[in-house]
């Protein structure tokens, strides 16, 4: 792929800084609701299930973006003859 379908890290960065605050906050929500003296067991399985989602969607948005870009880079008409369907010029006068 050229560089056209690549997605600038820093804008895909700060668009996700909201998400990202909120994912933090959560995290922190999490520890203070742990009962004193278990601020770790009660608070791991939460963050851990948080961080596992979190993930997830910053995953799936870097993918759509990335295929996002590819799509707006792509040219149909850049060496691409074939369409289904369609057969080419020189080929209509062929079964004549």
């Amino acid at each position: 792929m050229d560089a056209a379908s690549r997605v600038s890290p820093k804008q895909f960065s700060e668009s996700l800084r909201h998400e990202m605050e909120a994912f933090l906050e959560s995290v922190m929500v999490a520890v203070n609701e742990a009962p004193d003296g278990e601020w770790i067991a009660g608070s791991e399985e939460d963050v851990r299930n948080l961080a596992a989602e979190f993930r997830e969607r910053v995953f799936q948005q870097a993918v759509q973006r990335r295929i996002d870009a590819a799509e707006a880079a792509f040219s149909p008409s850049r060496g691409n003859d074939y369409r289904p369907g369609h057969e080419a010029a020189g080929d209509q006068t062929a079964g004549q």
